[in-house]
């Protein structure tokens, strides 16, 4: 670790907090309806839109009608990607004639992208077409961050009203959280990632000639080995700062290139690497404060912002020290190989890294990437070293609630709060209270069920692929615990809805396709459902007034207990499968044994 590193990730974390409050403050303003500097631009447009499809914006639903219509609404433009995918060679914006999408692969695909989860068991640049890219996997990364932020201010209506049956507009909520925040951040935000070099054009791929031709040997299937002379390389092309900007601010990680962040065309300076990490964090460290705002506890806010923090930093520190530790196979009197930090090196574990990002903004990224659910990756986690793969693994399995997904990360952290309270009441022997209202058994069962579903799974799916080897474990890269860890980490990546992946599992096959599309939709849908009606739920309650045994939810202790919780349902729940992965890698790592 060095002094530069450390300047860097807590410059990141400063530029976090600055950031969070004006962001905050106005998307509360317009999710409240009241008025805000960007009115005279898009309030003509939304009355156009809502006028075209017929919207009355004035009408409010239940929790059960909001929850019908994000369904529906999910269902219909799922049906239209996969559909779309399967039919891209007869559509235009196709320069490759790259063929449609095979069935298993392209409902997978459109499982990703409608869950947010952005997961591509395919390379990119030879599977979709320009327009299957722009027109169902951009627009997702549009409406699936929207959906998502819509869902977290209907919960925050839930706490904050009282004596109501209604959480809002699920057209208007998602309508406003496109119009006035996606579109117009994303706007200026490809401009800035155009100005460093990322891509943006329609042209066909590129053919580059090699100085001198380079030998290739391949081994097919048949296990039969074929050796080439290669003398060209193609270089692909395409719209990619438009779908970048979206896939970054919505947290929806899907690279335009199959190598994601890590590609010069999608990453290709440290500037531009900070303000993707940026983006990652912006709009889920901004609810925060909305929280605060629309609750009229501000103070409330900024304890769930300092305990998201507090994790977030936690993890940075573990991956960025995991990382810097020299690989103890290489690092032995025999093999004389320096790997400490110095003028001329990195130093640490730089496989699989970017030169131009090093060990601190890998470790940085990596950890911002799988706190929120976003997946975008500027160094492979795979080539981690075994606790520094944890950290993303981890993350994940909290819950993506470490700041996480636009919005899923918000309503997810809320329902670890009501845990939090219900924890604090049966300490002293009273009736829970959160923001003025009582927890009752069946707002403790929702929430309960939301976080048993997430375990179950994971845990249930990794359970079944380990013990079908026909299955399982065929396309598996790796043996041995790192093997386990490749597919604990596939289901843990597509149930958090986050996407990221150990690249040693090949997932495009028919079981993998189906089963981690089935943990996707089980991931976004099958926990949502639970949220929605604990909102619903405490929208219904009357407000009591505080006493003097009320646990306050704006103080250092409510911090500490809000991480204590989170920490102790995740570490309870997936300690022996990790300890079976990562934590058993590591210790055979150091005993000399690698797999």
């Amino acid at each position: 670790m060095t002094a530069n590193g450390w300047f860097q990730i807590c410059l990141f974390f400063l530029v976090i907090l600055v950031c969070a409050r004006p962001l905050g403050l106005y998307m509360a303003r317009v999710f409240e309806r009241q008025r805000t500097f960007a009115d005279p631009i898009f309030r003509p447009i939304e009355r156009l839109i809502y006028r075209i499809t017929g919207i009355d914006e004035n009408h409010e639903m239940r929790w059960t009608e909001y929850g019908i219509a994000m369904l529906i609404f999910s269902l219909v433009t799922m049906v239209a990607t996969y559909a779309i995918e399967r039919l891209q060679h007869f559509l235009p914006l196709n320069p490759q004639h790259l063929a449609g999408v095979a069935p298993d692969l392209a409902f997978n695909t459109a499982a990703s992208f409608t869950t947010n989860t952005n997961w591509q068991s395919y390379v990119p640049e030879t599977t979709m077409s320009y327009l299957t890219q722009m027109l169902t996997l951009a627009y997702h990364n549009f409406f699936s961050g929207a959906v998502g932020i819509a869902l977290a201010i209907a919960f925050i209506r839930g706490i904050s009203r009282r004596e109501s049956k209604t959480l809002g507009n699920f057209w208007v909520d998602t309508t406003r959280a496109s119009l006035w925040v996606l579109l117009p951040t994303c706007f200026i935000y490809a401009l800035l990632l155009v100005s460093q070099g990322v891509i943006q054009n329609f042209r066909p791929y590129d053919s580059a000639k090699f100085v001198q031709p380079q030998t290739v040997t391949t081994t097919g299937t048949d296990g039969k080995t074929t050796t080439l002379a290669v003398t060209t390389q193609t270089i692909a092309q395409g719209p990619v700062a438009s779908q970048e900007a979206i896939k970054m601010l919505g947290t929806n990680g899907g690279g335009f290139f199959n190598t994601n962040s890590a590609h010069p065309f999608e990453n290709p300076t440290p500037f531009s690497n900070f303000l993707q990490m940026f983006s990652i964090f912006l709009i889920p460290a901004g609810l925060t404060v909305t929280l605060g705002r629309m609750t009229r506890s501000p103070a409330h806010g900024w304890a769930v912002y300092a305990a998201m923090a507090v994790l977030c930093f936690v993890g940075v520190f573990v991956a960025y020290w995991a990382e810097s530790q020299p690989n103890p196979l290489l690092h032995t009197q025999t093999m004389h190989i320096d790997q400490h930090a110095s003028p001329l090196q990195a130093g640490g574990n730089m496989e699989g890294k970017e030169v131009r990002f090093g060990i601190a903004n890998s470790a940085l990224f990596a950890t911002v990437t799988t706190d929120a659910s976003c997946g975008a990756v500027n160094s492979m986690h795979d080539s981690f070293m075994p606790l520094g793969g944890l950290v993303p693994m981890v993350n994940m399995m909290l819950g993506e609630v470490i700041f996480g997904g636009v919005g899923a990360g918000m309503y997810g952290m809320l329902v670890f709060v009501i845990l939090s309270v219900f924890i604090a009441g049966l300490m002293v022997g009273r009736t829970p209270e959160y923001l003025g209202k009582k927890i009752e058994s069946y707002d403790v069962k929702m929430a309960m069920l939301y976080v048993l579903i997430f375990p179950l799974s994971i845990l249930g799916l990794t359970a079944v692929s380990l013990m079908m080897p026909n299955l399982g474990l065929s396309s598996l890269g790796n043996g041995g615990p790192h093997g386990m860890s490749e597919i604990l980490y596939a289901y843990t990546s597509t149930t958090a809805n986050n996407g990221s992946a150990f690249g040693g599992l090949n997932a495009n096959t028919h079981w993998y396709n189906l089963s981690l599309a089935a943990a996707m939709l089980v991931g976004r849908f099958g926990m949502i459902v639970p949220m929605l009606a604990v909102a619903g739920n405490l929208a219904r309650k009357k407000l009591i007034p505080p006493s003097p045994g009320t646990f306050p939810v704006h103080t250092p202790l409510f911090t500490v207990l809000l991480i204590g919780v989170v920490l102790i349902v995740g570490a309870l729940t997936f300690f022996p499968a990790v300890s079976l992965g990562p934590i058993l890698e590591h210790l055979l790592l150091q005993a000399g044994k690698t797999f």
